[in-house]
């Protein structure tokens, strides 16, 4: 005999109260008056935010967290992505719901969020997530590959840093310019000594209130971060990889299948979904870790399919051949970086960087790391 909806309700919730347990609305109620979470906090600390595009296994942040934990001046917190976001550009992840998982990233309070960069430092500075709201720096890094030229549209990394100073937060983004078959995981630690200095010159001059404004930082560290040439304030070039858009077998990659490999810095993405799901359908998300293969399969009702209808499948990589700037001028941010120099690029939120900006900026380097370029 089947039993009344109404009745079988009433039984459960009777049944969770019975066990001490709250009824689902009460749980969801009280899930949405959560406190933010309260890490330990040394009030005599300055607060440094940490997010980057690799995610926390990234080696790039385990060596910058353990290095400015070493320092024992800060207190450092961690907000980064689950997965590799790093050409996610300034994306935000709207209409569907955040994940915030906890970890530890080398003793600093950290969480794992199912966004990008942005969305990281969105929520950390937002106050919803931490129980501070505006830490003294957010640094995003250490990035994975140059993030010089025009892969600052594309960059990750870059977006988490302009997104802090959207918030009115300095920040700084740093990449190393990795190099297949020449680079290793070590220089990632190597990295982190090197752009040290800057950091904490950057913290003391921003507790003086005599760090630039207006714009934040994208530090660039050679391939061999231990035999740079020193510190070197640059300009964005109009340097960037070649794209290359490449025809995919209809055969090996059906209509209603997604394929994503972030293998490498810039990686390659290519999507195509069917039109065969009902407005009813869901979908189901399978992930092979070993290809790095997403597959999103329609449980839906299956449509009419258009015979008539042509469909192509393409795929997007990045080619090491590189589009050279034609401009000679030594201070472009990736000449200065082939050339061995640590490039510092002061960005703002316009396309343009205005004089006064570049001119703060190069004062405040002259001034800090005295003798650099």
């Amino acid at each position: 005999m089947m039993m009344p909806p109404g009745l079988v309700s009433n039984l459960q919730e009777a049944l969770l109260n019975r066990k001490g347990a709250q009824p689902k609305q009460e749980q969801e109620e009280s899930n949405d008056n959560a406190e933010p979470v309260e890490a330990e906090i040394d009030p005599s600390k300055p607060i440094l935010l940490i997010t980057n595009t690799h995610g926390v296994d990234s080696p790039g942040l385990t060596h910058l967290v353990e290095a400015l934990l070493r320092e024992g001046l800060y207190n450092v917190h961690v907000c980064v992505p689950q997965s590799d976001k790093s050409v996610s550009g300034h994306s935000v992840t709207l209409r569907e719901t955040v994940e915030a998982s906890s970890a530890n990233v080398s003793g600093a309070t950290g969480f794992e969020i199912s966004g990008t960069p942005v969305d990281c430092v969105s929520l950390a500075l937002s106050g919803a997530l931490f129980s501070w709201s505006k830490p003294i720096l957010v640094i995003s890094g250490i990035n994975r590959g140059s993030s010089s030229g025009h892969h600052v549209f594309y960059s990750g990394v870059v977006a988490g840093a302009r997104e802090a100073l959207l918030w009115g937060v300095p920040s700084l983004s740093i990449s190393l310019n990795w190099k297949k078959d020449e680079s290793q995981d070590t220089d990632f630690k190597d990295a982190a000594a090197v752009c040290l200095p800057l950091i904490n010159a950057a913290i003391r001059d921003i507790e003086k209130e005599t760090f630039p404004k207006s714009c934040f930082l994208n530090v660039e560290i050679p391939t061999s971060p231990l035999n740079n040439k020193g510190f070197k304030l640059t300009k964005q070039s109009l340097w960037r990889s070649t794209p290359n858009w490449l025809a995919v077998s209809t055969n090996r990659y059906p209509a209603g299948h997604f394929l994503a490999n972030q293998q490498g810095g810039l990686g390659i993405q290519f999507a195509q979904l069917g039109r065969d799901a009902s407005a009813a359908g869901a979908a189901r998300r399978l992930t092979t870790q070993k290809k790095n293969l997403e597959v999103v399969e329609s449980i839906g009702a299956a449509g009419k399919s258009d015979s008539k209808k042509v469909k192509k499948y393409f795929r997007l990589e990045f080619l090491d051949k590189q589009q050279e700037d034609t401009d000679d001028d030594d201070d472009l941010d990736h000449r200065a970086l082939e050339s061995g120099y640590v490039a510092v690029t002061p960005l703002s939120l316009s396309p343009h960087i205005e004089n006064d900006i570049q001119m703060a900026a190069s004062d405040w380097i002259s001034t800090v790391l005295p003798g650099e370029q």
